[in-house]
C-alpha cells in the first residue's frame, strides 16, 4: 500500500498534460485577443476609405 502510494505522489504525467492544456489556452486567448484588435484596426481603417471614396 506504502509503494502504490510513493508512485501516486511521485507520478507527474497528468500535472504535464494540465500544464499542456493551460498553455495552449494561453496561446489561444493571445491569438483571439490579437485578431480582435486587428479586426478592430482593419474595420475602422475600412470605414475611413468608404468615407474618403464618397
Amino acid at each position: 500500500m506504502i509503494t502504490k502510494l510513493k508512485r501516486f505522489v511521485s507520478d507527474e504525467s497528468g500535472a504535464t498534460a494540465i500544464e499542456y492544456g493551460l498553455i495552449a489556452t494561453l496561446i489561444a486567448l493571445a491569438v483571439i485577443v490579437a485578431a480582435r484588435s486587428v479586426g478592430t484596426n482593419l474595420s475602422s481603417q475600412f470605414t475611413n476609405i468608404a468615407a474618403n471614396l464618397k
